[in-house]
């Protein structure tokens, strides 16, 4: 459910994720077409800010996994920060930030998006990019 939300998120946010949301929920849908959850978010189907809600008020009185939410956030972002200007992708990452589950905001690799762009107001690109990169890359052992 994690990935779901990760991928409802980014799309409300502006990035291109509605296929790789769309096929997640087909798939895990597919495997367990009995679970309640996965029936609603098939009913809001296209309606990717209601799906985005939902499954942030679910996953907020359910058992929330950190690492798997962080694992797939992370990874998706890191594609969106290769794909973009930096500038740009900095400003989606505090508008993601405040978004994110209130029990997470201010851990780390979280908390690094909101702050990361600071350094770009002095023209400090690469201290930018340090804390982006050590952020996205935060759950690479976690994988292994």
């Amino acid at each position: 459910m994690e990935e779901l939300l990760v991928y409802a998120m980014l799309y409300c946010e502006g990035f291109d994720v509605e296929g790789l949301y769309q096929s997640k929920l087909d798939e895990l849908f597919l495997e367990n077409s009995e679970d309640e959850l996965l029936l609603e978010l098939e009913f809001l189907s296209g309606k990717m800010k209601e799906s985005a809600l939902y499954l942030r008020n679910y996953l907020a009185m359910h058992e929330f996994n950190t690492d798997a939410f962080g694992t797939a956030l992370m990874r998706e972002l890191q594609n969106q920060y290769e794909a973009l200007e930096l500038m740009e992708f900095s400003k989606y990452t505090y508008s993601l930030w405040s978004k994110l589950p209130e029990a997470i905001q201010h851990t780390q690799p979280f908390w690094t998006l909101c702050y990361a762009d600071e350094p770009l107001s002095w023209g400090d690109e690469k201290q930018s990019r340090e804390l982006y990169e050590g952020a996205l890359n935060f759950y690479l052992s976690v994988e292994e």
